[in-house]
C-alpha cells in the first residue's frame, strides 16, 4: 500500500469525521498484457496487477448510513441509507461504484451496517488501468473487514463487483479487471479463463521490464463504443446458435464468415484470434521467448486497430515508436478497453533507457508540458514493497496533456496481501 495514499486517506478521514479510521483497505489497478475484449466473450486474458491502486479509510457506524468522501473528486461527498432503495446518481458518476457494490452486496444477503469512508487513489482515471475495479474491490474489502464477512472470498468479490458495474453503473465489462485486482500475485501475470474462472500464475522472466505509456487520450467505457462492441460479439454468437464466441472456432468463422455482416465478422475474428494469442503468449513467457511474445503483441494491436477498431492515432503512433526502439526482443500494444488510454510494452531491462528516449524524442508535447516522468518500482517475491521512497513528482500528472512513461522492473507488486486491510493502532 502506497504510504502517501494511506496517510492522505487517514488524515482526510480525521479531518472529515473527527476521529481516526478503524482500518485502511487497498486494491490494485491492473495492466492487461494481452487479451482485449475477450473476457466478456468467455475467453482468455493475461493481466497483472500494478502498484497503483485505491485506498479506502473506513470506520463502521452504529446506524445504517453510508458516507463516502472522494478526495480525487475535489472532496465531493456522497451519502445514502442502506434501509432505503439505493439508486444510481445521474448528476455524478463516481458515487455509482461504491453504491453499486453495496447494493448488490445487500441484495446477495450479506449482513452489514453503515460506514464512513474516505476514498483516494493513484490509478489514472480513463487510462485503461482499471481505476473503477480498484475502487470497487477496495470498498468491498473494507466492508468485509469491518463486518467480518469472512466467507466473502476474492473470487466472490470480483464477481459481485462485475455485476455491479454491469447492472448498476451501466458498463457491460467482463470479469478480468475485478479478478486481477482481487487475485493478482507478485512477479506473475495471471492467465484467467473467464468462463471457468480458473486462474494460472505465469511467472515473468527475471530480466523482463514492463513499461506503461499513458497517451493522455482519456477514455470512458460507459460513454464509448465499448457496449456496442459487446453487442456485436453477442450478435455473432447468436448467429451460430452459441452462448458466446468462446464456443466458436476460427476455422468455422472463416469458412462461414460471408453469412455475417462484414463488421460483425471482423469483431468476431478479433476475439477468436486474440484468444489464441493469449494462450500462445503464456507459452512464450514460460519459455522466455521475447521475440515470439513481441510478434503476438504486434498481431494483437493490429487486430484491435483493424478488426475491432478501438485504437486511436495517438495510440498507434506510440506503439510504432516503442516497437521501433524495442526491435525483436519484445513488443508493444494498446492495453485496456480502447479509444485512448495506455500502451503496454515488454522488453529486456537493458532496453528501458532507449525506449524512454524514443518516447521523449518522438512525442509532440505542448510548450508548457514537462518531459515524461518515470516511476521505477523493483519488486522482490517476498517484499511488501510500499514504495516509501517514491516522491510526489512521480505520480501521474492528470491535468497535463502529455505522455507519461512508467517503468516497472519485473512485475509490479499485487495480490492477496494488498487486499488485506491494515489496521491503524
Amino acid at each position: 500500500m502506497n504510504p502517501h495514499l494511506a496517510n492522505r486517506a487517514r488524515d482526510a478521514f480525521i479531518h472529515a469525521y473527527g476521529h481516526p479510521p478503524a482500518l485502511l483497505a487497498h486494491a490494485p489497478g491492473r495492466v492487461n498484457l494481452i487479451g482485449e475484449h475477450t473476457d466478456y466473450n468467455d475467453g482468455f486474458v493475461l493481466p497483472c496487477a500494478i502498484d497503483y491502486g485505491t485506498v479506502v479509510a473506513c470506520a463502521s457506524r452504529d446506524d445504517r448510513r453510508v458516507r463516502v468522501l472522494a478526495l480525487d473528486q475535489g472532496g465531493a461527498l456522497d451519502h445514502f441509507d442502506l434501509d432505503q432503495p439505493i439508486a444510481p446518481r445521474s448528476d455524478a458518476h463516481w458515487p455509482n461504484y461504491p453504491r453499486g457494490v453495496l447494493k448488490l452486496l445487500q441484495d446477495a444477503g450479506w449482513a452489514f451496517g453503515g460506514a464512513d469512508l474516505v476514498v483516494c487513489g493513484d490509478v489514472p482515471q480513463g487510462a485503461g488501468l482499471s481505476s473503477s475495479a480498484s475502487l470497487e474491490l477496495a470498498v468491498l474489502q473494507g466492508f468485509k473487514s469491518m463486518y467480518a464477512l469472512d466467507a466473502f472470498n476474492g473470487t466472490a468479490m470480483a464477481l459481485l463487483a462485475q455485476r455491479a458495474e454491469n447492472q448498476f453503473v451501466g458498463c457491460n465489462c467482463g470479469v478480468m479487471d475485478q479478478l486481477i485486482s482481487a487475485l493478482g500475485q507478485a512477479n506473475r501475470a495471471l492467465l484467467i479463463d473467464c468462463r471457468s474462472l480458473a486462474v494460472e500464475a505465469v511467472p515473468l522472466p527475471a530480466d523482463l521490464a514492463l513499461l506503461i505509456v499513458h497517451s493522455r487520450v482519456e477514455r470512458g467505457l460507459v460513454d464509448s463504443a465499448y457496449n456496442q462492441r459487446r453487442a456485436q460479439c453477442e450478435q455473432a454468437a447468436r448467429h451460430f446458435g452459441l452462448r458466446s464466441l468462446r464456443d466458436l472456432d476460427l476455422p468455422t468463422l472463416l469458412a462461414r464468415g460471408a453469412e455475417l455482416d462484414p463488421l460483425v465478422f471482423r469483431r468476431a475474428r478479433h476475439v477468436l484470434s486474440e484468444n489464441r494469442r493469449v494462450l500462445d503468449a503464456r507459452e512464450a513467457l514460460a519459455a522466455g521467448d521475447l521475440s515470439r511474445l513481441g510478434q503476438l503483441m504486434a498481431a494483437s494491436h493490429a487486430s484491435m486497430r483493424d478488426d475491432f477498431e478501438i485504437t486511436v492515432p495517438a495510440i498507434d503512433r506510440l506503439v510504432e515508436i516503442l516497437q521501433s526502439s524495442i526491435g525483436m526482443d519484445g513488443g508493444a500494444r494498446m492495453t485496456g478497453g480502447g479509444f485512448g488510454g495506455c500502451v503496454v510494452a515488454l522488453l529486456p531491462q537493458e532496453r528501458i533507457a532507449a525506449a524512454r528516449s524514443a518516447v521523449e524524442r518522438s512525442t509532440d508535447r505542448p510548450p508548457d508540458c514537462p518531459r515524461p516522468s518515470i516511476c521505477a518500482a523493483p519488486v522482490r517475491e517476498r517484499e511488501r514493497c510500499e514504495l516509501a521512497s517514491r516522491n510526489r513528482s512521480s505520480r501521474w500528472p492528470r491535468s497535463l496533456a502529455c505522455v507519461t512513461l512508467w517503468t516497472l522492473s519485473r512485475s509490479p507488486r499485487c495480490g492477496q496481501r494488498d487486499l488485506l486491510s491494515d489496521r491503524i493502532p
